[in-house]
């Protein structure tokens, strides 16, 4: 049973930094591939971060070149540095194993697998 769980959200000030985690157990081919996802409250949900299976990277326009994405065999991380108030919202990790090598996505609907939830919060 495969099992996402993230970790590392919070209260943060406006230009600071976040890492989030998200513990991935189940899959037993480290070349899943992963993406992040955030929804703030009545917005629909994001795609803004996501790896394939042999690494390729994409990134949403609004977090390009602040935010990074990595991971190994069991842990995703998005590393999230100069955060704005817009940038509020529950952050969600998300993985899946069919489509390792095609290119990275943003949809929602390409992952099977979905973490809980960490709340993210920017003050100004």
């Amino acid at each position: 049973q495969v099992q996402l769980a993230e970790s590392g959200g919070g209260l943060v000030q406006s230009g600071g930094s976040l890492r989030l985690s998200c513990a991935v157990s189940g899959i037993t081919d480290s070349r899943y591939s992963a993406g992040w996802f955030r929804q703030a409250p009545g917005k629909e949900r994001e795609g803004i971060a996501s790896i394939n299976g042999v690494g390729s990277l994409i990134f949403a326009d609004s977090v390009e070149g602040r935010f990074t994405i990595s991971r190994d065999a069991v842990t995703l991380y998005l590393q999230m540095n100069s955060l704005k108030p817009e940038d509020t919202a529950m952050y969600y990790c998300a993985a899946d194993t069919r489509w390792r090598y095609l290119p990275a996505s943003l949809r929602s609907q390409d992952f099977r697998y979905w973490g809980q939830g960490t709340q993210v919060t920017v003050s100004s």
